[in-house]
Protein backbone atom coordinates (compact mmCIF):
# COMPACT_ATOMS: atom_id res chain seq x y z
CA UNK A 1 0.00 0.00 0.00
CA UNK A 2 1.52 3.42 -0.93
CA UNK A 3 1.13 6.15 1.57
CA UNK A 4 1.91 10.07 0.45
CA UNK A 5 3.87 12.05 2.46
CA UNK A 6 1.75 14.23 3.57
CA UNK A 7 -0.47 11.40 4.60
CA UNK A 8 2.02 9.96 6.73
CA UNK A 9 3.01 13.62 8.42
CA UNK A 10 -1.02 14.30 9.45
CA UNK A 11 -1.26 10.82 10.65
CA UNK A 12 1.80 11.49 13.08
CA UNK A 13 0.90 14.88 14.30
CA UNK A 14 -2.84 13.59 14.83
CA UNK A 15 -2.02 10.61 16.86
CA UNK A 16 0.93 12.26 18.44
CA UNK A 17 -1.34 14.80 19.53
CA UNK A 18 -4.26 13.07 20.55
CA UNK A 19 -1.71 10.88 22.59
CA UNK A 20 -2.56 10.86 26.70
CA UNK A 21 0.01 12.06 28.61
CA UNK A 22 2.58 9.54 30.67
CA UNK A 23 4.78 7.21 28.73
CA UNK A 24 3.73 4.21 27.59
CA UNK A 25 4.17 1.82 24.45
CA UNK A 26 2.12 3.61 22.45
CA UNK A 27 3.00 6.77 23.20
CA UNK A 28 6.31 5.77 22.98
CA UNK A 29 5.50 4.23 19.72
CA UNK A 30 3.93 7.66 18.40
CA UNK A 31 7.15 9.39 19.44
CA UNK A 32 9.62 7.25 17.22
CA UNK A 33 7.09 7.53 14.77
CA UNK A 34 7.82 11.07 14.55
CA UNK A 35 11.61 11.05 15.09
CA UNK A 36 11.74 8.56 11.66
CA UNK A 37 9.35 10.88 9.85
CA UNK A 38 11.56 13.85 10.67
CA UNK A 39 14.20 11.66 9.75
CA UNK A 40 12.91 11.01 6.14
CA UNK A 41 12.55 6.80 7.31
CA UNK A 42 8.72 7.02 5.49
CA UNK A 43 8.58 3.17 5.89
CA UNK A 44 9.33 2.99 9.28
CA UNK A 45 6.97 5.56 10.06
CA UNK A 46 3.87 4.07 8.59
CA UNK A 47 5.12 0.45 10.22
CA UNK A 48 5.69 2.16 13.60
CA UNK A 49 2.32 3.99 13.03
CA UNK A 50 0.28 0.51 12.02
CA UNK A 51 1.31 -0.56 15.62
CA UNK A 52 0.39 1.98 17.29
CA UNK A 53 -3.08 2.15 16.20
CA UNK A 54 -3.35 -1.81 16.52
CA UNK A 55 -2.05 -0.50 20.30
CA UNK A 56 -5.03 1.51 20.48
CA UNK A 57 -7.40 -0.66 19.42
CA UNK A 58 -6.45 -2.85 21.48
CA UNK A 59 -7.14 -0.34 24.10
CA UNK A 60 -10.15 0.22 22.66
CA UNK A 61 -11.37 -4.00 22.58
CA UNK A 62 -10.72 -4.08 26.13
CA UNK A 63 -13.25 -1.05 27.10
CA UNK A 64 -15.63 -3.08 24.78
CA UNK A 65 -14.92 -6.38 26.04
CA UNK A 66 -16.48 -5.26 29.16
CA UNK A 67 -20.00 -4.93 27.89
CA UNK A 68 -20.09 -8.34 27.83
CA UNK A 69 -22.05 -9.31 31.45
CA UNK A 70 -20.21 -11.84 34.23
CA UNK A 71 -22.04 -15.30 34.19
CA UNK A 72 -25.52 -15.54 36.16
CA UNK A 73 -25.82 -17.28 38.61
CA UNK A 74 -25.30 -21.10 38.27
CA UNK A 75 -23.25 -20.25 35.13
CA UNK A 76 -19.93 -20.04 33.89
CA UNK A 77 -18.23 -18.40 30.62
CA UNK A 78 -15.47 -17.83 28.56
CA UNK A 79 -13.04 -15.17 28.40
CA UNK A 80 -15.08 -12.55 26.14
CA UNK A 81 -13.64 -12.31 22.64
CA UNK A 82 -13.43 -9.17 20.26
CA UNK A 83 -12.72 -8.93 16.38
CA UNK A 84 -12.26 -5.32 15.27
CA UNK A 85 -9.05 -5.44 12.88
CA UNK A 86 -8.51 -7.67 9.57
CA UNK A 87 -9.99 -8.68 6.36
CA UNK A 88 -12.95 -10.36 8.49
CA UNK A 89 -13.74 -6.93 10.22
CA UNK A 90 -14.34 -5.16 6.79
CA UNK A 91 -17.73 -7.17 6.59
CA UNK A 92 -18.87 -7.67 10.52
CA UNK A 93 -17.05 -4.41 11.86
CA UNK A 94 -16.38 -4.74 15.53
CA UNK A 95 -17.80 -8.32 16.82
CA UNK A 96 -17.63 -8.76 20.83
CA UNK A 97 -18.84 -12.41 22.02
CA UNK A 98 -18.51 -14.30 24.74
CA UNK A 99 -20.17 -18.06 25.93
CA UNK A 100 -22.05 -19.31 28.75
CA UNK A 101 -22.50 -22.44 30.07
CA UNK A 102 -24.00 -24.74 32.80
CA UNK A 103 -23.15 -28.33 33.88
CA UNK A 104 -26.19 -29.60 32.50
CA UNK A 105 -24.84 -28.77 29.03
CA UNK A 106 -27.12 -25.52 28.26
CA UNK A 107 -25.32 -23.02 26.77
CA UNK A 108 -25.99 -18.96 25.27
CA UNK A 109 -24.09 -16.95 23.64
CA UNK A 110 -24.53 -13.29 23.50
CA UNK A 111 -22.71 -11.34 20.39
CA UNK A 112 -22.51 -7.48 19.66
CA UNK A 113 -22.13 -6.34 16.14
CA UNK A 114 -21.54 -2.63 15.22
CA UNK A 115 -19.97 -0.76 12.50
CA UNK A 116 -20.66 -3.11 9.88
CA UNK A 117 -21.45 -2.75 6.38
CA UNK A 118 -24.53 -5.66 6.47
CA UNK A 119 -26.21 -3.36 9.28
CA UNK A 120 -28.41 -1.48 6.60
CA UNK A 121 -29.44 -5.23 5.53
CA UNK A 122 -30.29 -6.48 9.23
CA UNK A 123 -32.16 -2.92 9.94
CA UNK A 124 -33.99 -3.46 6.94
CA UNK A 125 -34.72 -7.03 8.12
CA UNK A 126 -35.90 -5.97 11.72
CA UNK A 127 -37.69 -2.95 10.67
CA UNK A 128 -40.08 -5.06 8.58
CA UNK A 129 -42.56 -7.34 9.89
CA UNK A 130 -43.78 -8.98 6.91
CA UNK A 131 -40.12 -10.19 6.29
CA UNK A 132 -40.16 -12.28 9.72
CA UNK A 133 -44.05 -13.79 8.92
CA UNK A 134 -42.42 -15.41 6.24
CA UNK A 135 -41.00 -17.70 8.86
CA UNK A 136 -43.26 -19.49 11.01
CA UNK A 137 -40.58 -20.17 13.32
CA UNK A 138 -40.05 -16.47 14.13
CA UNK A 139 -41.66 -13.43 15.69
CA UNK A 140 -41.25 -9.78 15.98
CA UNK A 141 -39.75 -9.34 19.56
CA UNK A 142 -39.18 -5.73 21.84
CA UNK A 143 -37.00 -5.32 24.46
CA UNK A 144 -37.37 -1.77 26.12
CA UNK A 145 -38.63 0.20 23.10
CA UNK A 146 -35.70 -2.14 20.73
CA UNK A 147 -37.28 -3.95 18.00
CA UNK A 148 -36.19 -7.42 17.41
CA UNK A 149 -37.25 -11.03 16.36
CA UNK A 150 -37.46 -13.92 18.49
CA UNK A 151 -36.52 -17.52 16.56
CA UNK A 152 -37.65 -20.90 18.11
CA UNK A 153 -38.36 -24.02 16.17
CA UNK A 154 -41.49 -26.23 17.88
CA UNK A 155 -40.25 -28.55 20.01
CA UNK A 156 -36.52 -27.41 19.85
CA UNK A 157 -34.19 -26.60 22.69
CA UNK A 158 -32.45 -23.43 21.24
CA UNK A 159 -33.64 -20.18 21.14
CA UNK A 160 -32.74 -16.73 19.29
CA UNK A 161 -33.27 -13.22 20.11
CA UNK A 162 -31.70 -10.91 17.59
CA UNK A 163 -32.40 -7.07 18.65
CA UNK A 164 -31.35 -3.88 16.99
CA UNK A 165 -30.06 -0.67 19.53
CA UNK A 166 -30.12 2.36 18.02
CA UNK A 167 -30.40 1.47 14.73
CA UNK A 168 -26.87 0.76 14.37
CA UNK A 169 -25.65 -1.96 16.70
CA UNK A 170 -27.51 -5.56 16.58
CA UNK A 171 -27.43 -7.63 20.12
CA UNK A 172 -27.62 -11.38 19.45
CA UNK A 173 -28.59 -14.32 22.25
CA UNK A 174 -28.18 -17.29 21.45
CA UNK A 175 -29.45 -20.45 23.56
CA UNK A 176 -29.39 -24.08 23.77
CA UNK A 177 -30.21 -26.99 25.59
CA UNK A 178 -32.78 -24.61 27.32
CA UNK A 179 -36.57 -25.42 27.88
CA UNK A 180 -37.58 -22.18 27.78
CA UNK A 181 -36.62 -18.38 26.80
CA UNK A 182 -35.74 -17.52 30.17
CA UNK A 183 -32.59 -17.46 30.15
CA UNK A 184 -32.03 -16.24 27.16
CA UNK A 185 -33.82 -13.24 28.08
CA UNK A 186 -32.18 -12.92 31.15
CA UNK A 187 -28.81 -12.68 29.48
CA UNK A 188 -30.26 -10.13 27.38
CA UNK A 189 -31.53 -8.01 30.49
CA UNK A 190 -28.24 -8.17 31.39
CA UNK A 191 -26.39 -6.30 28.90
CA UNK A 192 -26.71 -2.40 29.73
CA UNK A 193 -28.05 -1.15 26.48
CA UNK A 194 -27.38 2.42 27.26
CA UNK A 195 -24.07 2.04 28.48
CA UNK A 196 -23.15 -0.17 25.04
CA UNK A 197 -24.90 2.29 23.05
CA UNK A 198 -22.45 5.40 24.51
CA UNK A 199 -19.85 3.45 24.04
CA UNK A 200 -20.53 2.90 19.98
CA UNK A 201 -21.06 6.92 19.84
CA UNK A 202 -17.22 7.39 21.05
Amino acid sequence: MNISTPLIAAMAMTLSFAAPAGADDITDQLDTARTEYDSGNLRKAVQTLQFAVAGIQEKINLDLLKLLPEPLDGWRADEPQAQSAGMAAMITGTNLTRRYFRDDGAEVEISIMADSPLMPMMTMMLSNPMMMQTNPDMRIYNHNGQRGMIQHEKDSDRWEISLLVANKILVQVNGSGLKDKESVESYLKAIDMDTMTKAFDG
